[in-house]
């Protein structure tokens, strides 16, 4: 199934994440991947190791960008160095589009390593609206905006999550990096339809989605990006790919990364399942999300096990020689 860009960007297939733990077999082996997504912060450096896998890498692959820290909903608006950067990398890479998360991320100059969640109101609507705005005319080229994980709301929210992101994208005129996964944990955590969000966002403005695995704590879920994709989030992406038609997929695995080969099932996975709902769209009847256990639950994590790096392990500049192959 072939359709025009949406919003000027294309339809990629199915993409793993590019991650350090598989470099060396990507490099040397040149497995068949439609594209890769990087973190973008992980590159926006002056040279070094990072950069030279990264060239590796362009000389054979599509690569898309997703940022972790612009913080777009903060106090302060984004940091013109950090964009100035971004845009550089952006001049490197040549991607049709580049992501970043609904979210604020610190304070004050404090940076929390976090993607916190916003207050769903008409004033948070504007701000993030016009940053987004701003943030695509100064890369020059297509920027979308992720739905996030939540483990809390405000109380002075006075729209869905799903009515928010909508409302910002239109009036931005920018695309939607849909999350199907952080859908789900959402729904879980808050108690929400989780295709009630699916159903009601607008599109034609979704360049590309996310899917990972979770880890389920009882009484509510954490987005920890580590093992398979379960069958529910299966679900929910099935019905996305029903209403949006085809675009890009993204397979997200940053905690107990696996071996390449078990990524790649991953990834098939997702092509199988996209294939199919672009080949029909049946009735979907919605599965019910699981009962919340109770508090004392025996799979909850201790807090070491909830720490985690989206993007997984980093190389520094500075590190030892770039792996080399044959």
């Amino acid at each position: 199934m072939t359709e025009a860009p949406r919003l000027g960007a294309p339809d990629w297939g199915v993409g793993v994440g590019l991650r350090v733990p598989h470099y060396r077999h990507i490099l040397s082996r040149q497995p068949d991947v439609d594209f890769f997504e990087i973190i973008g912060e992980n590159f926006m450096v002056a040279g070094g190791k990072p950069l030279y896998h990264l060239e590796r890498v362009l000389e054979r692959y599509r690569v898309i960008l997703h940022g972790v820290s612009l913080s777009i909903g903060g106090p302060e608006p984004p940091d013109r160095d950090y964009l100035r950067r971004l845009k550089a990398l952006v001049r490197r890479v040549r991607p049709p589009w580049v992501s970043d998360h609904f979210c604020w991320c610190g304070a004050g100059g404090a940076h929390l390593h976090d993607l916190l969640p916003l207050p769903y109101t008409t004033e948070a609507v504007r701000r993030v609206a016009e940053r987004a705005r701003m943030v695509q005319d100064f890369l020059e080229v297509r920027f979308a905006l992720e739905n996030t994980s939540s483990y809390l709301a405000y109380t002075s929210s006075s729209m869905t999550e799903w009515e928010f992101i909508s409302e910002v994208a239109e009036r931005a005129d920018i695309g939607l990096m849909f999350d199907v996964n952080n859908v789900y944990v959402a729904a879980y955590n808050h108690g929400f339809d989780p295709y009630a969000y699916v159903r009601g966002i607008p599109h034609r403005r979704v360049v590309q989605v996310h899917l990972a695995g979770h880890t389920n704590l009882g009484k509510y879920i954490i987005d920890t990006h580590r093992g398979h994709v379960i069958d529910p989030v299966w679900d929910l992406y099935r019905e996305t790919i029903e209403l949006c038609g085809p675009v890009s997929t993204l397979i997200e695995w940053d905690d107990e990364i696996p071996d390449f080969p078990v990524l790649m099932a991953e990834a098939e996975r997702a092509r199988a399942t996209r294939d199919g709902a672009l080949g029909q769209a049946p009735a979907h009847v919605a599965v019910p999300l699981p009962e919340r256990a109770d508090a004392s639950n025996d799979g909850a994590a201790t807090g070491a096990e909830r720490m985690w790096a989206q993007g997984g392990p980093r190389e520094l500049p500075e590190d030892a020689a770039p792996f080399e192959t044959p």
